[in-house]
């Protein structure tokens, strides 16, 4: 697993956009590589529960945005929801449903602040990583976005 993600500006404006569509309850989607291991698409999933404390990925929605992936031959890299109350660090939800996407990076983006907060993690066995997160090449302060 890498050290670090770097988050094209617009994917991350497309998961500002929808983590803000739904307040207060969480939202979430998939990001998906190239071949070169650059992140180059994202998917809005519906969060079936929608719920203001954790998120479940619409079944649907996300096969959709896993063919899409297929069709676009990117290859489920991320997986993203937002925190609306609390800060951007995986919760112990979080850390349990980690076992049904082993490799795959969790992106937390946080509402809890006027301003937007996004880490990045990965999760194995319980435990947790965290990456250095750029936006557009651009190393960000955990205060920013």
């Amino acid at each position: 697993m890498s050290g670090r993600l770097d988050l094209p500006g617009d994917i991350r404006d497309e998961m500002l956009i929808h983590a803000r569509s739904d307040v207060p309850y969480e939202t979430c989607g998939l990001l998906a590589s190239d071949a070169d291991g650059n992140l180059a698409g994202h998917w809005p999933v519906a969060n079936a529960d929608r719920s203001m404390t954790w998120f479940r990925m619409d079944p649907k929605d996300q096969l959709r945005a896993m063919r899409a992936m297929d069709d676009a031959e990117l290859e489920w890299s991320g997986i993203w929801h937002c925190h609306t109350h609390t800060e951007p660090f995986p919760s112990p939800t979080d850390i349990d449903q980690s076992v049904h996407w082993p490799g795959i990076v969790a992106v937390i983006v946080s509402l809890q602040d006027p301003d937007p907060v996004i880490r990045a993690f990965d999760i194995a066995d319980g435990e947790v990583t965290e990456r250095v997160l750029t936006v557009d090449g651009k190393e960000q302060d955990r205060g920013a976005v």
